[in-house]
């Protein structure tokens, strides 16, 4: 029975590992659909590599970081278990790929290729893994301290804060050490729209990214055992009430109805387990809100170019669910109980205080040292030509 338990739940976390890779297909069809012609081939270039590159620095680096596990073993030892150990490391890396995949959308159409790499490689081994490490693993007492001080640990089941918040605030840094996009606002206050150059694509990316959702979400159980229902009538409770919120607060604008079901889902994240699904409609729909609000102060008020508006997706609607499974999560509102407000609130706090940090500094250092931007000419003539020398679609059909 322990050999059959032990296969079940390999295959279990494996499923879950592959539909998550999947979503990061739909991280790139959501940036080429939003940015424009001159730059599709660049953001599907980017999200491909930076997973590579993130394998690497998690294997390596990050995974023995965050949980004290290395694979510096033969082949039988590590096939223990039917493999379990590794698929459990396959699933936890389709997590921490998701950093640079969010980075990605806020920096497109201008950013360095090679630069963003090497921040890549530093997010991926260092920065993400030591706060997911705080959570998921017991790291430096964090956890220990707020269950005696709050009678309950910091909970984030599936990551709100741990993957979405973090990868939303150190973009933020990263988006404003580069500037908006040339042209994008002039000195004498007007904003040019720079329209996405695909709905199709945008809508298909979005479309993979909220069917992965629900392996993102039920498959953090880890196990068969500890699968529950809850988990996706929730995660599908709130992509619904995102949908609907952005939908209104949209004016049926397709760019915010097909981010709607993103927010909402972030926000899920955490409390995905412990809320009742009206709970998590409501989450949905006010991270529904918090989007489409925050997305058009940011670009429009405060001329911050986030251009797939990664900061208030993820970022804000991240740490919203950090502090909804706090309030939802409580059995006076239909939750199962067992959360404190106060240790959401400061584990969601170290969170976004740990990818601000470093954001800062990785992006930063960068800048002063390699530059994180293209030259005008070559943001002009768009990242398709000037870095990989090709375009998306050709200008015209060749003569031979």
């Amino acid at each position: 029975m322990d050999e059959y338990k032990s296969g079940a739940d390999a295959l279990f976390v494996l499923m879950g590992a592959i539909m998550i890779l999947a979503m990061h297909a739909g991280f790139a069809f959501l940036e080429l659909g939003t940015v424009r012609k001159k730059n599709q081939v660049n953001a599907l270039v980017k999200i491909l590599v930076d997973f590579s590159i993130s394998t690497i620095a998690y294997f390596f680096i990050g995974y023995s970081i965050a949980y004290g596990v290395s694979f510096f073993s033969s082949a039988d030892v590590l096939a223990a278990k039917n493999g379990y150990d590794l698929v459990k490391f396959f699933f936890l890396l389709t997590f921490a790929a998701a950093i640079p995949a969010i980075v990605s959308g806020g920096i497109a159409e201008r950013a360095k290729f090679y630069p963003q790499l090497i921040a890549t490689s530093l997010l991926v081994g260092f920065v993400y893994p030591f706060f997911e490490g705080i959570v998921w693993n017991q790291r430096f007492g964090i956890q220990a301290w707020l269950k005696m001080a709050f009678s309950a640990e910091f909970h984030d089941f599936a990551g709100s804060v741990v993957v979405h918040a973090v990868g939303g605030w150190v973009a933020l840094p990263a988006v404003l050490l580069l500037g908006a996009r040339r042209g994008r606002y002039t000195k004498e206050g007007a904003i040019a729209a720079h329209p996405p150059s695909s709905i199709p694509f945008l809508a298909l990316g979005a479309w993979i990214l909220t069917v992965g959702w629900f392996g993102f979400n039920v498959m953090s159980a880890q196990s068969l055992d500890k699968m529950n229902g809850l988990v996706a009538i929730n995660s599908l409770m709130a992509m619904v009430g995102g949908t609907l919120v952005a939908l209104v607060m949209g004016k049926n604008d397709p760019g915010f109805v097909y981010n709607g079901p993103l927010a909402g889902l972030v926000a899920v994240c955490a409390g995905s387990d412990l809320m009742h699904p009206l709970g998590a409609l409501v989450t949905g729909g006010i991270a529904g809100a918090i989007f489409v609000w925050m997305f058009t102060l940011t670009q429009n008020k405060w001329k911050i170019d986030d251009v797939l508006g990664v900061w208030p997706l993820h970022g804000l609607c991240g740490t919203w669910g950090g502090l909804a499974a706090g309030i939802f999560g409580m059995k006076a509102l239909g939750g199962v109980g067992g959360v404190s407000f106060t240790a959401q609130l400061i584990g969601t706090t170290l969170g976004v205080t740990i990818a601000l940090a470093g954001g800062i500094l990785i992006y930063g250092i960068l800048k002063l040292t390699m530059g994180l931007r293209l030259d005008p000419e070559q943001e002009f003539q768009g990242a398709d030509l000037s870095i990989h020398q090709i375009s998306s679609t050709p200008e015209r059909e060749s003569s031979w």
